[in-house]
């Protein structure tokens, strides 16, 4: 594995992986725009190292934002191999053994897993090369990504902690705002773990020590993200993942330790007594912004670094991007342990970029029994970070679903509209705006499996055949105003969808609107209606997904019409529109989209072809410049 950050750059350049600019381009704004071009071309585009940050530290980002880069950073060819390895592993460890000669053969490995604990080392590390007890963030090159952000953020740290009682430390992955040259937000949700140590700090009365790592070994920052269990060391599943321990070194001015090889150390401490500072708004990695709140103050007492320290960022945004890839990471990685500790009917698992990782989950799974999927739901829900899920797809062994054509098909082929979709209520993230209460709402698992006789609502029914395939469009424009655009091209697919655009006024009521489409002759096979804006490209069925996945709140955005007669087929409308008060009573903030301004992207068309960074690539903002509403980074109701 690697050494350091400056081993896997060379890796990345080895690899044809790597563009290097050499000329002056602003950490604010700028390295975004150019980023973003390159994050959303085929396969990821290219990792870039910004050599001129108008700071004495370069900047490298999208290091890891495509599956060949993320599988370079793990150390593999292919990101399954590691949960082969993983599903292996727990065989060996629990299966039965006959005697002792058998117990005895499993040491090496025993032993071998003893190696990836960390290990604490009683000197100064590379981290540890420069060290400044009066630290400026300004001397970094901490970027702003988008107009609307509220200042600079960190955007790739890796900030340690621990349990003030029971000791065990934590990694996690939280962004941090810049207020001053030693002062920062800590946006750490609720539900993280960061958050629960802060809680249990202030029921002491005493100040939290924290220390921010930036670089090292790509798999540092893969791991800092990755949905571990509350007690087991980041550090050590780091360690397996690398496949050698981490070293780690005592920090200068705080009771904490960092791997010894990272590029930056940032120590500091949050006092748990302190008024929260007002932190946000931030292009968020759902496509909209995460809108300003309150969060605790992160106060810096000392930064260290290499001496010849590169800065890793990130920006997240519109997908695809490389959170996309960090995400696929997590869903091939983590299938291993969801079956063999949970589910051992799991297949296999999809979390599309589209769904932004919380918003859609697709599992495939060994069906045995009548209510099968609805077994499954549970235990997903209840796994970790799986509880921030909104809708779930449950499917059959023989589904690839991978392939979205062919998995749409199938829903729409296999599900029964009244039997089929099942809604609860529970946690969801932080960052989804439309339910109608912070970070709780509905959920909704669609089961899109083969049903045995037990489930089926009638023994007749057909759920498979569309015969009516021809929508009438100048008749449905002129019987609803309302309706501005019109896709029905999926029925010629034979999946029952289809989307449709609408201008919402005053009186606008999409379940009024779907009854309606419903009772028409052409609409008696369509099973499923979405409502978009009319602002929304419906023929770009990727962009209407996730829309629609940002945009739904299971059970208040969603109307069913009942069969007529127990052979019929039943359907399901869903309003993915953006909400707001006069309409909707929807009474929270709406977030706007994350795109760049005019400005940015004109600097950047200008300067392309000095920067020598290959053929011209068209901001992807241009595309979604009509979905704005506003100079705000919400949506005024």
């Amino acid at each position: 594995m690697y050494n350091n950050l400056q081993d896997f750059i060379s890796d990345l350049k080895r690899a044809n992986e790597l563009i290097r600019i050499k000329k002056f381009v602003d950490p604010v704004l700028e390295i975004t725009e150019i980023t973003d071009r390159f994050s959303k071309e085929k396969n990821g585009g290219k990792a870039i190292l910004f050599e001129n940050t108008g700071t004495k530290f370069p900047l490298l980002i999208n290091s890891m934002g495509s599956y060949k880069r993320i599988s370079m950073a793990m150390g593999v060819e292919n990101l399954d191999e590691i949960a082969e390895e993983i599903e292996n592993l727990f065989k060996n460890l629990s299966s039965p053994k006959k005697n002792f000669f058998e117990k005895l053969k499993m040491l090496p490995e025993i032993l071998k897993i003893s190696n990836y604990f960390p290990k604490i080392i009683n000197k100064k590390g590379q981290c540890q090369e420069v060290i400044n007890k009066n630290p400026d963030l300004s001397e970094l090159p901490i970027l702003k990504c988008w107009p609307r952000d509220g200042g600079r953020f960190i955007t790739l740290p890796m900030v340690n902690t621990k349990d003030p009682i029971t000791k065990i430390r934590n990694l996690g992955m939280y962004r941090m705002q810049v207020f001053s040259k030693n002062l920062t937000g800590m946006h750490w949700h609720k539900h993280k773990v960061g958050a629960r140590h802060y809680n249990e700090y202030k029921k002491l009365n005493k100040k939290m020590p924290v220390v921010v790592t930036l670089g090292g070994d790509p798999i540092y920052t893969y791991t800092a993200t990755a949905p571990l269990p509350d007690n087991m060391d980041e550090y050590m599943f780091a360690g397996f993942l690398r496949k050698k321990a981490v070293k780690l070194v005592k920090c200068i001015t705080q009771d904490l330790e960092a791997p010894e090889d990272v590029d930056f150390v940032i120590e500091g401490y949050i006092d748990t007594n302190e008024e929260l500072i007002f932190e946000g708004p931030f292009g968020d990695h759902t496509g909209f912004y995460s809108l300003a709140d309150w969060y605790p103050k992160f106060h810096i007492t000392c930064i260290t670094h290499k001496k010849n320290a590169i800065y890793p960022a990130t920006i997240v945004g519109i997908p695809n991007m490389e959170d996309t890839y960090i995400a696929k990471a997590t869903e091939r990685i983590f299938i291993a342990p969801i079956k063999m500790t949970i589910l051992p009917e799991l297949i296999d698992m999809n979390i599309p970029a589209e769904g932004t990782a919380h918003n859609l989950t697709i599992v495939k799974i060994e069906k045995s029994f009548e209510g099968h999927s609805q077994k499954v739901m549970n235990a997903m829900w209840g796994a970790g970070q799986m509880m921030f899920n909104k809708i779930l797809i449950v499917t059959d062994k023989n589904t690839n679903i991978h392939n979205y054509e062919e998995l749409a098909k199938i829903v729409t082929q296999n599900i029964d509209v009244e039997t089929d979709i099942t809604f609860i209520k529970g946690v969801l993230d932080v960052l989804d705006h439309a339910s109608s209460k912070f970070a709780f709402g509905k959920k909704m698992c669609i089961d899109a499996t083969e049903k045995f006789q037990n489930e089926l609502r009638s023994e007749n029914i057909n759920t498979k055949t569309l015969k009516n395939i021809e929508i009438n469009e100048k008749k449905i424009f002129l019987d609803f105003t309302e309706i501005k655009k019109i896709n029905y091209s999926l029925l010629k697919k034979e999946i029952s969808i289809v989307f449709i655009a609408v201008e919402k006024k005053e009186n606008f009521n999409f379940k009024k609107i779907a009854q309606k489409l419903f009772n028409l002759k052409c609409f008696e096979d369509v099973k499923i209606l979405f409502f978009l804006d009319d602002n929304v490209e419906i023929n770009d069925i990727s962009i209407c997904v996730w829309i629609i996945t940002n945009n739904l709140e299971p059970v208040r955005d969603t109307f069913i019409l009942n069969a007529k007669s127990e052979n019929e087929i039943s359907h399901i409308a869903f309003d993915g529109t953006r909400k707001n008060l006069k309409i909707d009573n929807f009474k929270r903030d709406w977030p706007n989209i994350v795109i760049s301004d005019n400005k940015t992207i004109n600097k950047i068309d200008e300067i392309w072809k000095n920067l020598n960074i290959g053929k011209f690539i068209q901001s992807p903002s241009l595309k979604f410049k009509n979905y704005v509403k506003n100079e705000s980074a919400r949506i005024l109701l």
